[in-house]
C-alpha cells in the first residue's frame, strides 16, 4: 500500500492560537521554547488542587499561589509572628550543620585514599534533607539515592556508623558492604541508598503499601507510617518514576515524593534534557498534587513537607514535591565541575542555606552567635570522632564477602563442610573448583 499525493498528516494546532472548532474556554498553550521564570526565579509555586488538576493538563502553566505569600500569610495570623521556636530552629540548624561538616570531612578523607569509588557529596542541598526528614517519626521510612549519606544522617543514623561504612569497615551502617551509595539502617528505618537512579522510587512506593496494608487490611490502627522518596531530576524522564507515580496516586499511598532538583543530571543541564522544566507539573496528571518550593530555604521546605507529611498520615495520599536546589560541588568528587557556567555557581552559592536560616534566627532573636558557635563546635568533635572511629575499625574478613549475596545460606558461599568456598585457597583459580 502506497500513499497517494491527496494525503494529509494531521497537524499540531499552531501555538498561541485556537481552533475555530474549539471551546473558547481552552486557552492557547505556552511555547515550550520561551524562556522560563522557573529556574533560580522568587516565583514560588504551592499546591494546586486536585479540583483544578484537569486545568494543569490543558494548560501548560496554570494559575497558583506563591509559597511565600502562603509563608507571610502565615507569619500574619501568628501571635508571635515566627516561622519557627528557637528550639526548632537550633534543631533545624544543627542537622544542616552536621550535612554540611560531614561531607566537607568525607572530601578530605576521600583525597586521602580513606574511600574508594564514587563519593557524591551534598554540600548546598542541606535544607531538603532537614526540611523533610526532621518532622518524620521513627516509624517513616527514607529511601535515597547514590547522594544519600546526609538523608540517613538526619534520619538518626549516627556519624561514626555512616563514616564507617564509607571507610569500608564492619562498624559500618552497612557492614561495609555497601559504601557511599547504600547507606541501609533497619533500627531508622533508611532503606537504601540506590547507585542507579530511579531504582529506589519503586522501592518506596512498595513500603508505603505496605503501611496502608496494615492499617487497612491487618487493622492496625497506629500504623500511620508515611515513607518520603528522594531522586533527582534526572530521575524524572524514566519510566519508573511515572509508574510509581500512578500506583501511588491509584491507591492513595502515604508516600511524598521528593525531587532534589539541582538542575543537573551529572553534566546534563535539566533545560536541555525535559521538554518541560517543571517537574512539580506530573503531580496533578497523575491526580496527586504538585509543588514547587525554593530548596534552598529550609523554612520554606518545612512549610510544604508539613503539608506533604500530613496529607499522607491522613490517609489522603501521596504528593509530588518538587525542590529547587544546587549542589555546590561536582557530581561527584572525582567530577572537575567545568561544564557549569561560575557565574551560576555564584548566584547559588550566596544563597547558602545554611547562611539563610542562621540570618533568619539572628533577624529575630532567636538564637545568639555564641549559642551557633557552640553547635558547629559541637559538630566537628562528632565528626573528628566518626573519623577516629572508623579509622581504627577493622575491616571485614573474606569470610564476609558473600554473606547477604544469595538467599539460600547453603548456596553457592558455603561449602558442603560448611566452611565459606571463599575461604579455599583455590577459590580465585576458576569456577572449576567449585
Amino acid at each position: 500500500m502506497s500513499f497517494t499525493a491527496t494525503t494529509k498528516f494531521v497537524q499540531p494546532l499552531p501555538l498561541h492560537t485556537t481552533s475555530s472548532s474549539r471551546s473558547n474556554d481552552h486557552k492557547p498553550f505556552l511555547d515550550p521554547f520561551k524562556p522560563t521564570s522557573f529556574f533560580g526565579s522568587t516565583h514560588k509555586l504551592r499546591f494546586t488542587s486536585l479540583a483544578k488538576s484537569h486545568q494543569a493538563n490543558l494548560h501548560r502553566r496554570s494559575t497558583v499561589v506563591a509559597v511565600s505569600d502562603v509563608v507571610k500569610e502565615k507569619k500574619a495570623k501568628s501571635s508571635t509572628n515566627l516561622l519557627i521556636t528557637k528550639e526548632e530552629g537550633l534543631v533545624l540548624y544543627e542537622d544542616m550543620v552536621l550535612g554540611r561538616a560531614f561531607e566537607d570531612m568525607c572530601a578530605q578523607m576521600y583525597y586521602r585514599g580513606k574511600m574508594f569509588g564514587f563519593v557524591h557529596l551534598y554540600n548546598g542541598q542541606e535544607a531538603v534533607s532537614t526540611g523533610f526528614i526532621k518532622l518524620l517519626k521513627k516509624e517513616d521510612s527514607v529511601v535515597s539515592t547514590y547522594r544519600d549519606h546526609v538523608h540517613a544522617l538526619s534520619k538518626g543514623v549516627p556519624a561514626r556508623a555512616v563514616m564507617s561504612e564509607l571507610f569500608g569497615k564492619t562498624t559500618g551502617c552497612c557492614r561495609g558492604q555497601g559504601g557511599s551509595m547504600h547507606m541501609f539502617s533497619k533500627e531508622h528505618n533508611v532503606l537504601g541508598g540506590f547507585a542507579f537512579i530511579g531504582e529506589g522510587i519503586p522501592v518506596a512506593t512498595g513500603a508505603a503499601f505496605s503501611s496502608k496494608y496494615r492499617r487497612e487490611v491487618l487493622q492496625e490502627a497506629d500504623c500511620d507510617h508515611v515513607t518520603v522518596a528522594f531522586f533527582g531530576d534526572g530521575t524524572c524522564n524514566n519510566g519508573q518514576f511515572f509508574e510509581c507515580l500512578n500506583m501511588a496516586a491509584l491507591w492513595k499511598l502515604p508516600i511524598v515524593f521528593v525531587v532534589e532538583n539541582n538542575l543537573w543530571a551529572i553534566g546534563m543541564s535539566h533545560l536541555r534534557a525535559t521538554s518541560d522544566p517543571e517537574i512539580w507539573k506530573k503531580g496533578p496528571a497523575f491526580g496527586m498534587p504538585g509543588v514547587h518550593v525554593d530548596g534552598m530555604d529550609v523554612l520554606k521546605v518545612r512549610d510544604v513537607a508539613k503539608e506533604a507529611i500530613g496529607r499522607a498520615r491522613r490517609g489522603e495520599g501521596p504528593t509530588l514535591v518538587e525542590c529547587e536546589t544546587y549542589r555546590f560541588r561536582g557530581h561527584s568528587l572525582a567530577d572537575p565541575d567545568e561544564l557549569r557556567d561560575p557565574a551560576e555557581k555564584a548566584r547559588y552559592a550566596a544563597r547558602d542555606p545554611l547562611t539563610a536560616l542562621k540570618n533568619y534566627m539572628f533577624e529575630n532573636n532567636l538564637t545568639s552567635e555564641a549559642e551557633l558557635k557552640a553547635i558547629e563546635k559541637k559538630i566537628d568533635e562528632v565528626v573528628e570522632e566518626a573519623v577516629e572511629f572508623a579509622d581504627e575499625s577493622p575491616h571485614p574478613g573474606r569470610s564476609q564477602l558473600l554473606e547477604n549475596v544469595f538467599a539460600d545460606p547453603k548456596g553457592f558461599g558455603i561449602g558442603p563442610d560448611g566452611r565459606y568456598r571463599c575461604e579455599d585457597p583455590k577459590f580465585t583459580e576458576g569456577t572449576a573448583h567449585v
